[in-house]
């Protein structure tokens, strides 16, 4: 059995596949327009820092709490009192929200392909209206691409029903193919970088009513952006019962982390240096352009291929993801039974059909916006979903640390624990509280987290239905 488990480089290809996803690709672009290059850079130090205490608080989670895995939404539950209402709510929401967050960060993933793929087909770009539906004017060009996108979903989907193990090497091969594509890309666009399209370093923003952002402001307008980079950190804890070794879990979280950390500071003060400011704020795909403005026509087919590879592994991995955390939280009676149903693969195979369903439904926002656009929306609402599971596991770890559970005779680990966790749950609350000035996103982010409670009574029925059987 244990030759079906994923070792340390394949967890540690998921950790680093689901984070060098959509985000390195399309980043650069969506931060030059709400920071000045000092903003961006110290939203990225920030952010890096927050989520290193979030990846520790979940290895160490892992290493503690080992009967816990499958996913965050077992320490939401763990939180309060066994076998209480409250501790099932909490359970069941946290994995509703973490669900969420995880197929509506496919679509921007998805489109960031399709985007990508369109530096070898310009007509997916096209503006030529098609027909308008109600108030929404159908083009050309969002129309193939919906196509695309829906044919990469399902096609990926019908991958993953023949086995979990067997998507996981693919990962890893799209992982290391894409780890050595920007080691390139960062060699090249060593010998275009020109300082002077970093300055001034720091000088205010205008928002898009007006308003003038200092260094504070825009750091927090970041913070959600680059946090998005880092979602996914916590792959390794959700796959760690199908992990060979507990001890891997933690390896594969911190590696994972500091890997995907360099890519993403050593890109971006790339393509920033690369790149005036106006064009990369008008950039659909920046670091294709930045690798174009340095070796020509061709750099910019080399830096789409290595998107392409890269997407597709992030596509991979993120739908493993998606699918894996209610079939495990159904598991364990965490949330609607049918999510449990796996084929003779071992595959969720019911999750997987309705995750990429709700997907498939997002996709359509790419027919009416561009795909910039959809991936701005996407990211903010997928990331404010995720902080809400970090948070509930840093507050757990907070509390194995005050009732000193799993902490006997090592009071040395157990501050240097309960620091990490406590700053790690503040920083949580920091881009929540950041994330709550776009109030219309934001209402919208927590009315599909609140949804939920809608199929709660069928987690409760089958809860109690379960206790009612093995007390009888």
């Amino acid at each position: 059995m244990n030759e079906h488990k994923l070792g340390l480089p394949v967890l540690t290809a998921l950790v680093i596949g689901n984070m060098v996803g959509s985000g390195i690709f399309m980043l650069p672009r969506s931060l030059a327009e709400v920071a000045s290059p000092g903003g961006v850079l110290g939203a990225w130090l920030v952010t890096g820092l927050g989520v290193l205490l979030t990846a520790l608080v979940f290895g160490n989670l892992a290493m503690r709490k080992p009967s816990l895995n499958g996913g965050p939404q077992n320490y939401a539950k763990a939180l309060f009192k066994e076998g209480s209402e409250t501790s099932l709510v909490a359970g069941y929401l946290v994995g509703w929200g973490y669900w969420v967050a995880n197929f509506a960060g496919n679509v921007a993933i998805i489109t960031t392909f399709a985007s990508y793929l369109s530096t070898f087909f310009p007509v997916m770009t096209s503006k030529h209206p098609l027909f308008t539906a109600g108030s929404t004017d159908v083009t050309l060009g969002g129309g193939i691409t919906f196509l695309v996108c829906s044919a990469l979903l399902w096609g990926l989907h019908f991958m993953i029903l023949k086995g979990i193990e067997g998507a996981g090497k693919a990962n890893l091969v799209a992982t290391v193919a894409k780890v050595a594509g920007f080691l390139f890309f960062i060699l090249i666009c060593l010998f275009a970088f020109q300082s002077s399209y970093l300055t001034p370093f720091v000088e205010p923003k205008q928002s898009s009513s007006g308003e003038t952002i200092g260094f504070m402001g825009q750091l927090n307008a970041a913070a959600i952006s680059t946090l998005w980079a880092f979602v996914g950190v916590e792959s390794a804890v959700v796959f760690s019962n199908r992990a060979k070794r507990q001890n891997d879990v933690k390896k594969a979280t911190i590696i994972g982390l500091l890997i995907a950390l360099l890519i993403y500071i050593g890109i971006t003060v790339l393509v920033m240096g690369t790149l005036p400011q106006k064009e990369l704020i008008h950039s659909q795909k920046p670091l294709v352009d930045a690798l174009e403005s340095v070796i020509g026509p061709s750099g910019s087919s080399i830096m789409a291929i290595l998107g392409l590879i890269s997407l597709f592994g992030a596509t991979i991995g993120w739908i493993l993801l998606a699918a894996e955390v209610p079939y495990q939280a159904a598991n364990k009676s965490m949330f609607i039974p049918a999510f449990a149903k796996e084929n003779r693969y071992g595959a969720p195979s019911f999750s997987l059909i309705v995750t990429n369903i709700m997907t498939q439904l997002f996709i359509f926002s790419v027919v009416s916006q561009s795909m910039a656009d959809a991936f701005d929306f996407v990211i903010f609402v997928a990331t404010l979903a995720f902080l809400v599971p970090y948070l509930m596991a840093s507050l757990y770890q907070v509390k194995l640390v005050f009732t000193g559970e799993t902490y006997e005779g090592a009071s040395r680990s157990r501050f240097g624990d309960g620091l990490i966790a406590v700053l790690a749950a503040l920083y949580s609350l920091w881009v929540i509280k950041a994330g709550t000035e776009d109030i219309k996103t934001f209402l919208f982010g927590m009315s599909l987290l609140i949804s939920g409670i809608v199929f709660y009574p069928l987690v409760r029925k089958h809860t109690l239905n379960k206790e009612k059987g093995q007390h009888e």
